[in-house]
């Protein structure tokens, strides 16, 4: 037994009480090669432990997703134990007496550095979770939720979404674990949890699709087919699987969708013989079709509505190459949105309003390769997020904090996510190629998604 196991095994041992240990084996995540400690200066973030327990698939997969999400959540540092020591820190509930409560070992999760921990057990059938305050010495939340089967989607989001409420229970703030992402990968649009398990083709198998976006409700998915030059929009129900064409577009070329946060109103490019420009359409009444812009001599792309509705940045070429403009959502009032410099700045493409309304983002070309970069609203500042290696397609997550992006920093284009607070980032894909991701917003509980 090496130095650190050893001292671990007499710190257990000189500050625990009858009871409240028992000897098993280290849970391991469900994909192997995850890290669960986060590497920022201890101190800065409270600590967080997720307790062992009784042992079974559902209840190993319910730690392992919860160790994950408040991992990635970047609102805490995971503490874990030493790697290769078999001991685990649990709640007996062992031989207690009807309403009797089981003994909270306070003083050693503090010992230990934790200020809060984590205990997921079974109740009959059922899971409870249960958040502790260390500091407080005493509950801080608890959750029960429906068993089920690990590989379900159902059941993974409902742990996801409990992850959440762990995370708000903390800071005030509901986490964005139970969010998916929609990303294209060789013409096909697929969707992933946020943790990246749960791959599910959407989009039809013979068809070439792109340009996905979610509704604002998160029950539909709106996205391009494309064939035969034309691409016609299409508008999948994610609960029925149903889908449908949008009727004006059935003719023409359509691309870069985004819905109004009302939900009845989409904005689109199109392309025809007098250029790209951007138009909206009334899908609540099936009609009303508004060009927004002119094109002709130059492009308009991507709109992107902010989230009061009243306004939508944009791609215009109109100056001779991508920068990003914002108009009216009447399309009047159009003006360049993000500075740039002459000569310095490059091509500006793939905007995204943040849900809280605060900030834009968008990917720009520095020295011929493109970054992501935010910009505050208010004041016009632009920060760059990344630096190594192509980095483009910028997609906000529900906490305006979160960007899922396409990097090719391990060689092939996949899709990561980015804390725009700390820059950590990691890997969601790991197919051949993905790109064009969309976060979804926060998703109904327990659906049958």
């Amino acid at each position: 037994m090496g130095q650190r196991s050893i001292a671990f095994s007499v710190l257990i041992a000189a500050t625990s009480l009858p009871g409240s240990l028992a000897a098993q084996d280290t849970i391991q995540p469900i994909e192997q090669g995850i890290r669960i400690g986060v590497t920022y200066q201890p101190g800065v973030r409270p600590q967080m432990l997720v307790l062992g327990g009784e042992r079974s698939h559902m209840l190993d997969s319910a730690r392992a997703i919860l160790t994950r999400d408040l991992d990635f959540s970047d609102e805490f540092e995971m503490i874990s134990l030493p790697e290769g020591d078999s001991m685990a820190l649990w709640i007996d509930r062992s031989n207690l007496a009807p309403g009797q409560a089981p003994f909270v070992n306070y003083s050693l999760y503090g010992v230990l550095g934790a200020d809060f921990v984590v205990d997921v057990a079974p109740v009959d059938s059922s899971l409870r979770i249960t958040l502790y305050d260390v500091v407080g010495s005493g509950p801080r939340r608890q959750l029960n939720l429906a068993g089920g089967d690990p590989t379900e989607r159902n059941f993974r989001l409902s742990i996801h979404q409990a992850a959440d409420e762990l995370v708000r229970a903390v800071t005030g703030r509901l986490g964005v674990a139970g969010t998916q992402i929609l990303f294209v990968s060789r013409g096909k649009i697929y969707r992933a949890d946020f943790d990246g398990h749960g791959v599910e083709l959407l989009s039809t198998p013979d068809s070439s699709a792109m340009s996905p976006v979610w509704s604002p409700d998160g029950r539909k998915v709106l996205y391009m087919e494309f064939a035969n030059g034309l691409g016609p929009l299409f508008e999948l129900n994610l609960e029925t699987k149903e889908r449908r064409v949008i009727p004006v577009t059935a003719s023409t070329l359509n691309f870069a969708p985004t819905y109004h946060p009302d939900g009845e109103t989409i904005a689109f490019s199109r392309n025809t013989n007098q250029g790209t420009s951007i138009y909206t359409y009334n899908l609540a009444a099936d009609c009303c079709l508004q060009r927004l812009t002119v094109g002709g001599l130059f492009d308009n792309l991507s709109p992107t509505y902010s989230p009061d509705g009243r306004r939508l940045a944009h791609v215009s070429t109109r100056i001779g190459f991508p920068q990003i403009y914002v108009m009216e959502s009447d399309g009047t009032g159009q003006e360049l949105f993000a500075p740039f410099e002459y000569g310095v700045s490059g091509s500006s493409n793939g905007p995204e309003w943040s849900p809280d309304g605060l900030y834009l983002t968008f990917h720009r070309d520095v020295s011929r390769t493109p970054q992501v970069f935010i910009m505050e609203v208010a004041t016009r500042v632009v920060k760059q997020l990344s630096s190594t290696a192509r980095n483009y397609d910028p997609s906000w997550a529900p906490d305006s904090r979160h960007l899922a992006f396409v990097s090719t920093r391990t060689g092939s284009q996949q899709v990561w996510i980015i804390d725009s607070e700390t820059g950590r980032v990691r890997q969601l894909t790991r197919l051949g190629e993905a790109r064009l991701p969309a976060w979804s917003p926060r998703l109904p509980e327990r659906t049958n998604q």
